[in-house]
């Protein structure tokens, strides 16, 4: 078989990106022309640091051990605003052939408290330059209801529920994932039962329907010099009514200190920043509220941690025949 020389291969790779890319845009737009009407899922500003939540395709796609936690206090100024958390943690499995991981999300909003736990796997397979996870999850969504922090017109109104009720249900998702080492993107669906939690007291039942919730994301690595390096990345949310778009950009000196901005379109301008030290990562965002909701709010603010921990493939001993040496 022939050599290829280095502007060859290079050519290829790049045809085979332009395909992948295709591919993934196609799909979104399939996924956009889906209508739903329902809540969207939590949102968070460095959404780059919370892909497994939001794609289970992500499972096992840094070759390691992964864990990121995220805490959002949003709109502060308001009471009763969003105070959310996410925990995920992922691993690669060769047993396997891909990755497993393992989502945990907390979100309180006034009388309401909600969240859910998701074990999602990804099969990863070599394509072009990178590899492509094709994943699921599976888990529980819970949600509870203080009916006492309500402050009804009708206090008398026999369908609002006056003390605490509980409701759970099944959930499962689906998502592609494709990365190398400068690139990644994807495209998921969430919450895809539909599912409608019940709540049920003192003979009052009320229901709440789950939003099925459509994402694309994709980033991207560009190195300026062994220095300094930028990273441009879209994170897209939509649940067929309302839709979220944000666009990011980083900045990386000697990839450890980092730095950046992030626009959501009508609704907010975030500035982060943060440092990678070793195995660990931590970052701070803060989001100036540019809706109508800027004469009431402070602004919202988010911390990650994060750890990491490549896994390194045993060189195996090999041996090798010397004719004159038999």
């Amino acid at each position: 078989m022939p050599r290829l020389g280095k502007r060859k291969k290079k050519e290829i790779e790049q045809f085979d990106m332009k395909k992948i890319f295709t591919a993934i845009v196609s799909v979104t737009f399939l996924f956009l022309g889906t209508t739903v009407q329902a809540q969207q899922d939590p949102q968070f500003t460095m959404n780059m640091f919370n892909l497994l939540y939001a794609n289970p395709g992500y499972a096992g796609s840094s070759n390691g051990i992964s864990a990121t936690a995220l805490h959002r206090q949003q709109w502060v100024g308001f009471d009763g605003r969003p105070i959310t958390t996410v925990a995920n943690v992922d691993a690669t499995v060769k047993a396997l052939h891909g990755g497993v991981g393992l989502s945990i999300l907390s979100d309180k909003l006034g009388a309401q408290y909600s969240g859910g736990v998701n074990v999602s796997y990804a099969y990863r397979l070599a394509l072009g330059p990178g590899t492509l996870g094709i994943g699921v999850e599976g888990g529980v969504l819970f949600n509870t209801l203080d009916g006492s922090k309500l402050d009804p017109i009708d206090e008398t109104d026999p369908n609002i529920i006056a003390g605490k009720a509980n409701g759970v249900a099944p959930d499962l998702g689906f998502g592609i994932y494709y990365n190398t080492d400068k690139l990644y993107a994807g495209i998921s669906a969430r919450h895809l039962l539909g599912p409608t939690l019940k709540f049920e007291e003192g003979g009052t039942l009320s229901e709440y329907t789950v939003a099925r919730n459509y994402y694309a994301m994709a980033g991207y690595t560009w190195d300026i010099n062994p220095t300094w390096g930028l990273v441009p990345s879209i994170f897209l949310k939509t649940d067929g009514v309302a839709t979220q778009f944000d666009i990011n950009l980083r900045a990386l000196w000697k990839n450890m200190v980092w730095a950046g901005v992030s626009y959501r379109i009508d609704d907010a301008v975030g500035i982060m920043a943060g440092v990678d030290i070793k195995q660990f990562r931590i970052g701070y965002s803060y989001d100036v509220t540019t809706s109508a909701l800027r004469n009431y709010s402070s602004g919202s603010h988010e911390i990650m941690l994060g750890y990491s921990y490549k896994i390194k493939s045993p060189v195996s001993n090999q041996r090798y025949r010397n004719v004159r040496f038999l």
